[in-house]
């Protein structure tokens, strides 16, 4: 571990910060955005929603109970690169079957430590997420600003397409099956696939790209939009599919991206958020009851709440800056949070709304 190779991190502002290479060696740029969860970085690595991302963790110690199969929320890691304090020398942990360091290399995920972490992140939340630039093979620190401000911007990105499954599949329910769900999969998070199992609902995976005539025709009891990366302004043509999907009768529930595309469908408007919400202490508050839930968030955009027509009710709001944080159709049976009740990591206090959604597809059943 001593002996490993200096690293830069660039800024497209031409902030820069010097530290030691860990995990693989490389370039990548992306969008510099950082989490605050204390535990939880595999389920973060993981997570499609950080494609074309550069993800710092706050948490100052990284990688010191390693890494399991059972903890990956997809087949792979998506961030572009990792960025932390410390990078523990150590797994310990009885589940743990790799360090973190040599998973980081086998993904090929190029990662720093021994930078100050504190000092980006407060750099970020001043100035906003911006592109960024990490290396271990380009050290001087004019060119690879350069490279940052000539990388890809996150606005108007589409992602999805990136993340999505090449083609449907079946996850079954466990014990007996309640409900037949399609899932549309923006970079949908097993942890989502697994609640649903466990209240016994059967599930269909199917492509972001699918159209709605597809999706109704499975027959489905309900409808799921899930998480994903990118900026939803870009998804024209799903937002379109989504507002058929919507009409049609049948229950749909969406979370983080699928909200938002649920917004644009509706005809509100999303925005970006000058550095947004990552991280498991969210304190979001349900306007008709006052109560209060600390979430899990991963996301840069948000719903505009004064775009949403009279039929939308804005539901909840985030305490830190009041933004959009649920909603739902007055006459339609639809609603959507903007925070991740599947909380991979926790914590668990919005896991009632995948419960909500059960006892709708019940109440729109009871009715037909």
């Amino acid at each position: 571990m001593s002996e490993r190779k200096a690293a830069l991190l660039a800024l497209e502002d031409g902030r820069t910060f010097r530290g030691r290479s860990w995990g693989a060696e490389g370039e990548v740029c992306g969008e510099m955005v950082f989490n605050t969860s204390m535990s939880g970085y595999q389920e973060v690595l993981t997570d499609p929603s950080y494609a074309g991302q550069i993800v710092c963790m706050t948490y100052p110690l990284i990688g010191n109970y390693g890494v399991n199969a059972a903890d990956a929320e997809s087949n792979r890691p998506w961030v572009e690169g990792f960025v932390v304090r410390e990078a523990s020398r150590t797994a310990s942990n009885w589940r743990s079957e790799e360090t973190l360091d040599a998973y980081l290399k086998r993904w090929n995920i190029v990662a720093i430590d021994h930078l100050d972490t504190r000092a980006l992140v407060r750099h970020i939340r001043d100035k906003g997420a911006m592109r960024a630039c990490l290396s271990t093979v380009e050290l001087d620190a004019e060119r690879l600003v350069e490279r940052a401000l000539a990388s890809e911007s996150m606005e108007n990105r589409e992602l999805a397409s990136v993340v999505t499954c090449a083609r449907p599949y079946e996850v079954p329910a466990e014990g007996a099956e309640r409900f037949h769900v399609v899932c549309y999969d923006f970079g949908v998070k097993l942890n989502s696939l697994r609640e649903f199992a466990r209240l016994g609902c059967r599930l269909t995976v199917v492509p972001a790209s699918m159209s709605a005539a597809d999706v109704l025709a499975l027959k489905p009891d309900g409808i799921f939009l899930s998480n994903g990366p990118g900026d939803p302004a870009s998804m024209t043509g799903v937002v379109e599919e989504i507002a058929r999907v919507a009409s049609s009768g049948v229950p749909t529930f969406g979370i983080c991206f699928g909200h938002q595309l649920l917004g644009r469908a509706f005809g509100g408007s999303t925005y970006k958020l000058r550095f947004g919400h990552r991280g498991g202490n969210q304190p979001v508050r349900e306007q008709s009851t006052g109560t209060i839930e600390i979430t899990s968030h991963n996301h840069g955009f948000a719903v505009q709440a004064d775009t949403l027509p009279a039929d939308v009710e804005v539901t909840h709001i985030n305490l830190n800056d009041n933004c959009v944080e649920g909603m739902r159709h007055k006459q339609l049976p639809v609603f959507s949070v903007q925070y991740h009740p599947e909380a991979a990591p926790g914590p668990h206090d919005a896991a009632h709304h995948f419960r909500r959604f059960i006892e709708l597809m019940e109440q729109t059943a009871h009715k037909n």
